[in-house]
């Protein structure tokens, strides 16, 4: 018998059974659903918290869970390009060839790893039992080897060997840094106009959490009675706003409850007074909203049009966003109709409103704080497939409005491609239409440009990149 045979055999070790936390897992979970179903986190993520709080024992969420998954989801999805750029660098494979769902705990765990104030042994260690859950443990050995090489730099270290310099390829730089695809990059760079400055400050903000923003219904709630909130102050530049700076449930407020107020960014409010504010001759009683879903803008457009003794038609074209401006509106204290109509074929008569907003269908580039996960699945050939939608939407605006009326075209995008180019190709195409300057309808409002349109910006204004043109119809 040899040496080795006669050593006793080390006993096996026990089977460990992983284990399981909630938070973790149900950031997973939304993840997973962002990537199969193109889901979007805002409205993923809530129903699973507030499933996870209705739970008992030990699986049942409170506060600092909820905003630990929150964080995790929200916080991995605006970093997920940088993110793919590092975990590259430290596996042996193209990361296409990586499964997905290994490829969401690597990235929740990088993000732990890099993003967060989790110690690194607690970061790689809950990260691995996830995947042992999740995933089981032959890939949880995978994840493990995997962000134990990622733990050993951080964020800038990592950032410093995985991003060309910037002197050999700006815009290159500028994605992996800020996390951006590059066409979206360099798509606002031409936006602003050009300078690192501004375009690194556009890039950062896109990537922070915005707060939430409350919008009081004029008729119906003041902003008074929101800033009883906790953690409630006046918003920036809408009379009517108020941001909750320690984020919070809005949906637990009363007046947000009863459909008195509503979250609604304070960009997309101040397109909506804008359009209110605009001088018209002769009568104005009727009003539209030509692209109403989901109904934000157009529950503010009621409000103060019931003031005024006018009556606005929402209209949208999907009926199951016709059923939120329905419900958005519901309770508005003077006459409104909510129709499901095609904006292209409208069937109302030309000439019938005193004023019209037409906030078309967009890519969603101004809106990348709220939707991070939106400037992944954008692609530059979408603005092939929006670009006459827009432009017929603007005109059909344009032939709704009376002679004297006005237009507000409105997109949740900053390119180029949607704003200036289709106001300027439509406005050629009817030339019994003058711009008229916004910048004085948005009073208080800083650094608007040189007119007459405004473009806000998420780093300037703390708004989404809402874009407007007034157009007034002159014959």
């Amino acid at each position: 018998m040899s040496e080795q045979s006669r050593r006793p055999r080390r006993p096996a070790k026990p089977y460990r059974r992983p284990q399981r936390d909630p938070v973790r897992i149900l950031a997973f979970e939304a993840l997973r659903a962002v990537d199969e179903r193109d889901a979007y986190a805002n409205l993923v993520l809530p129903p699973l918290l507030r499933k996870a709080r209705e739970k008992e024992g030990p699986e049942k969420f409170d506060g600092r869970d909820a905003a630990l998954a929150t964080e995790l989801v929200y916080g991995t999805l605006r970093r997920q390009g940088t993110y793919d750029a590092i975990i590259a660098e430290c596996v042996d494979r193209p990361l296409r060839e990586v499964d997905p769902p290994v490829l969401d705990v690597l990235s929740l765990g990088v993000h732990q790893l890099l993003g967060t104030r989790i110690p690194s042994h607690a970061a790689v260690s809950a990260s691995v039992e996830l995947a042992r859950v999740v995933l089981g443990d032959g890939r949880a050995k995978f994840v493990n080897a995997v962000l134990r090489k990622v733990a050993q730099d951080d964020l800038d270290g990592w950032i410093a060997k995985v991003a060309p310099p910037y002197d050999e390829d700006p815009e290159d730089h500028l994605a992996v840094v800020h996390s951006h695809p590059r066409w979206v990059v360099s798509a606002l760079w031409d936006s602003l106009g050009g300078g690192r400055a501004g375009i690194e400050e556009l890039l950062a903000a896109d990537n922070e959490r915005p707060e939430v923003t409350l919008v009081a219904r004029p008729g119906r709630a003041t902003a008074e009675e929101l800033l009883g909130e906790e953690a409630a102050v006046r918003g920036r530049w809408s009379p009517y706003a108020v941001r909750l700076t320690e984020g919070g449930e809005p949906g637990a407020i009363p007046a947000v409850q009863e459909g008195r107020a509503g979250v609604q960014d304070e960009g997309s409010q101040l397109v909506a007074l804008a359009l209110a504010d605009v001088p018209v001759e002769g009568p104005d009683e009727k009003w539209l909203d030509g692209c109403a879903g989901p109904g934000g803008k157009a529950a503010l457009l009621a409000a103060l049009a019931a003031e005024r003794g006018a009556v606005l038609l929402a209209s949208e074209k999907q009926p199951h966003r016709a059923g939120l401006v329905a419900k958005a509106l519901h309770g508005n204290p003077g006459p409104y109709q909510v129709i499901a109509a095609d904006g292209t074929r409208p069937p109302w008569r030309p000439g019938t409103f005193d004023r019209v907003l037409m906030d078309v269908p967009c890519t969603g580039l101004g809106a990348l704080r709220r939707r991070p996960e939106a400037r992944w699945r954008r692609r530059p050939e979408d603005l092939d497939n929006f670009g006459p939608l827009q432009r017929a939407l603007l005109r059909t605006a344009i032939d709704s409005v009376r002679v004297g009326g006005v237009v507000g075209y409105a997109t949740c995008s900053p390119h180029l491609a949607e704003t200036r180019a289709v106001v300027q190709d439509v406005l050629k195409q009817c030339p019994e239409t003058e711009l008229v300057d916004a910048r004085p309808l948005l009073p208080g409002v800083p650094e608007l440009g040189e007119g007459p349109d405004v473009q806000l910006w998420p780093h300037v204004h703390g708004t989404d990149a809402m874009y407007l043109a007034l157009i007034r119809r002159t014959g």
